[in-house]
């Protein structure tokens, strides 16, 4: 893709309402060719993704999840299956949301739609078997003029909803916010952190900054996703993990763009929660350069 991700993570919204036109060949193509060629997260997950034309019935079966507005005219699906594991949710979000990304890039319009698929028609449009869910899909296609589809609206209020640095980045420690200064070059991954997306717009993730790693929390919301007993009853996905993977697949893309160098790894730090709600996910660990002096 010809255009920086930073750039693209800016300028992606959520479009609901979109042209009455398929994807064109090309970008069809190249984001399958992408889609073939990035299904593997960071932990090595089983994750499979498929781009699928939308069929007659789709919206309707969308609209009947009642969370996410209505869906108009979608064009196509990014849609993933995951297989077991213990982090296969944070997979999931990442290789979904950089799919994502990548049609972005390609112009074209997307939405994150979470829900129950696993027994959907859009599960059985990817050949979903054994022991497979499909915890959230991706519409996609040519969204319609911004001033009718929310676009520019959607960015405004996402700009003033957007958590304050302090709330979510922090410094050895969870009671020392981190100083806008202090992350160095790093700085823009972090913004992109704070621009990712998130179902209901909880934002539930925290970075803390330790000897030259990054530490990504789960800042659970009370009562959210398949902890409440609807979500448990329905076999919803747990949502909020899906996010952490969607933030990581940020920071992970930014970071690379800047130039920097990493690995993820599970290694919780001895930092002391800040509440019940507080949960450890995973530690982004810096590489040193590899003109890097030994001694």
């Amino acid at each position: 893709m010809d255009r920086p991700v930073l750039e693209v993570m800016r300028g992606r919204f959520s479009c609901r309402t979109y042209l009455p036109k398929p994807i064109e060949d090309r970008p069809q193509a190249w984001l399958r060719i992408f889609l073939e060629g990035h299904q593997a997260g960071p932990f090595g997950s089983p994750t499979r993704l498929g781009l699928v034309a939308a069929m007659s019935g789709d919206e309707r079966a969308l609209k009947g999840l009642g969370t996410y507005g209505a869906i108009k005219n979608a064009q196509g699906f990014i849609i993933g299956a995951m297989g077991p594991g213990p982090k296969n949710l944070e997979d999931f979000g990442f290789v979904m949301e950089r799919a994502i990304l990548a049609a972005a890039a390609l112009g074209l319009g997307t939405c994150w739609i979470g829900g129950v698929f696993t027994r959907s028609r859009f599960a059985k449009a990817i050949g979903v078997s054994g022991d497979e869910t499909v915890p959230a899909v991706a519409v996609a296609g040519y969204c319609a003029d911004e001033r009718k589809s929310g676009g520019w609206i959607g960015r405004a209020v996402r700009r003033s909803s957007r958590l304050p640095r302090e709330k979510i980045f922090f410094s050895n420690s969870f009671d020392r916010p981190l100083e806008h200064g202090d992350a160095g070059f790093m700085g823009p991954a972090l913004e992109s952190v704070r621009w990712a997306p998130s179902a209901s717009n909880k934002q539930p993730w925290r970075v803390v900054r330790k000897e030259g790693k990054w530490h990504f929390y789960l800042q659970r919301t009370k009562g959210y996703g398949n902890r409440g007993a609807w979500g448990k009853l329905v076999g919803m996905a747990d949502l909020q993990r899906v996010d952490m993977g969607i933030a990581m697949c940020h920071f992970d893309q930014a970071a690379r763009e800047l130039g920097a160098a990493g690995t993820w790894e599970i290694a919780a730090p001895a930092i002391t929660l800040p509440d019940e709600l507080s949960e450890y996910t995973a530690t982004w660990r810096e590489a040193p350069p590899a003109d890097a002096e030994r001694v």
